[in-house]
């Protein structure tokens, strides 16, 4: 029993990608690990990831498994790309002659001899392989031969202290099949992984796990995203900005356009971020393509994250203006991933924005806002998402730019999103009609960074690329999209 009562700081690693961050260093070693969740939910294949990296680092591994056969854990593994070489497998499952009328037991109740026999059974193949990690599958099993709550309770409790007597880190598994739900194994693990899984009304479903507790582990709680992919689990954490405060001297990084950089104060400052807002066309998108193109020259990364857009349509349109984005991408300075809302949790989008940042991305666009509304499963949720986004990009010095779409073309727009108030900068593209022409304007309605200009300009967009033109002075009322001209005796 010293096993269970000593105090250890010895952590193993989960095997499963994200997870060792969310637990806070991994798994204490010799302890009892419940791991919960419904059929589908990946529970089978964390408990292999678990012992395949245990099997990487010479240790003895066993697989106890009530229920499913060593040949359906092969073809698991084999989906992976996994082989079960070395990993022990115990099956302990009722054999054909239980079927038998003549087998039946008809003096003592079935319970009492079963629970009996699959608890020797198990003992018996822990002191034949002596294994330092463990996987019972599962526990519904023993719970349906117990019956009894007090009967299955002190089953687990002799169990977790045979375990960890000989040293051995455990996973119980719980498929939550068993007649009843109870709270007993809880109360009994060191701690208790939760694997959920939601169906949406569109798209894939989304899994999500929790850490339900963890005694004397500062985790990482709430709910964080996870993906069964081939290779097994892998977990995104959920994003806590506050975890990656730097400090640094911001520089601006000019767009590459003079009357641009004039515009908005010299250029956009590291660690800010920028709402491009304006109706559909106004040519919000290429801005954004302009600032990642000026800093491809520069020789710095840039990665833009595109909702709506293809890929090909954004790279052929910025061509035609000779904003030459595939250079970047031939030199390694620009990704461009296109992304899916119907298939990409929030969790996993903010994995791949982090990944970027690690690459050491200096400008990062989000095409657009919109999309990334249909990305995060409650709306409710948006702006604490993208506000703790914004400060984790502007705490890595990263220049973060939002494209949002406004409904409508001219006079009173609307938003879906409303991010200015989380920007730091907004930029907004108007339509307006002088002259039997609808022309476009820009003006910079906010800068946190540095004193900018107050005026607004003419916008246009043509083969030669971007053009900011003059103020327009002649004009009265372009927010309104049907401006009046302006008196001569006025200017």
């Amino acid at each position: 029993m010293e096993a269970q009562n000593s105090i250890t700081n010895d952590f193993l690693s989960s095997g499963v990608p994200g997870l060792d961050d969310v637990l806070n260093g991994g798994l204490t070693s010799d302890r009892l690990y419940l791991v919960e969740g419904e059929p589908g939910t990946g529970k089978t294949t964390l408990a292999l990831q678990f012992l395949n990296e245990g099997r990487a680092r010479g240790e003895s591994t066993l697989y106890i498994t009530l229920a499913e056969t060593a040949v359906e854990l092969r073809s698991v593994a084999q989906s992976h790309g996994w082989s079960m070489d070395g990993i022990h497998i115990e099956e302990i499952v009722p054999d054909e002659r239980a079927l038998d009328p003549d087998q039946q037991y008809t003096i003592f109740h079935p319970s009492e001899i079963e629970l009996g026999n699959t608890t020797q059974r198990i003992l018996a193949a822990i002191d034949k392989y002596k294994p330092s990690r463990v996987v019972l599958d599962s526990l519904s099993e023993l719970q349906l031969l117990a019956e009894s709550p007090l009967r299955y309770r002190r089953q687990v409790l002799a169990l977790k202290q045979y375990l960890t007597s000989r040293s051995c880190t455990t996973i119980f598994l719980d498929d939550r099949t068993a007649l009843s739900t109870d709270l007993q194994v809880r109360s009994v693990a060191h701690a208790v992984l939760t694997l959920e899984l939601a169906d949406q009304a569109y798209g894939a479903e989304r899994r999500r796990l929790r850490v339900v507790k963890y005694r004397g582990i500062a985790f990482r709680g709430g709910a964080h995203d996870y993906k069964i992919l081939h290779g097994g689990l892998h977990v995104y954490p959920r994003l806590v900005a506050a975890d990656s405060r730097e400090s640094a001297r911001r520089l601006q990084l000019s767009s590459g356009l003079a009357e641009l950089d004039a515009l908005i104060g010299g250029g956009l400052e590291e660690g800010t971020s920028t709402l491009i807002s304006g109706p559909s066309g106004t040519g919000k998108s290429s801005l954004s393509a302009q600032f990642v193109h000026a800093a491809a020259a520069r020789g710095e990364s840039s990665a833009m994250f595109l909702f709506e857009e293809a890929r090909s349509n954004l790279l052929n349109r910025c061509a035609n203006m000779g904003l030459e984005l595939n250079h970047a991408i031939d030199r390694k300075l620009l990704t461009i991933q296109q992304i899916d809302p119907a298939e990409l949790s929030p969790g996993e989008f903010t994995h791949a924005v982090m990944q970027a940042v690690d690459r050491g991305v200096k400008v990062v666009v989000i095409d657009s806002l919109n999309g990334y509304l249909n990305a995060v499963p409650d709306e409710r949720f948006l702006t604490i998402y993208l506000h703790e986004l914004l400060t984790y990009l502007g705490q890595r010095g990263v220049v973060s730019i939002l494209v949002g779409v406004q409904a409508g073309f001219l006079g009173s727009m609307s938003s879906a999103v409303d991010a200015s108030y989380l920007a730091d900068n907004v930029i907004m593209l108007r339509y307006f009609e002088a002259a039997g022409e609808v022309r476009q304007a820009i003006s910079v309605f906010k800068k946190r960074g540095s004193v900018h200009e107050r005026t607004i300009r003419r916008f246009e967009l043509s083969g030669e690329g971007i053009r900011v033109g003059p103020v327009l002075k002649d004009f009265h009322g372009i927010l309104t999209g049907v401006p009046s001209l302006v008196a001569a005796e006025e200017h």
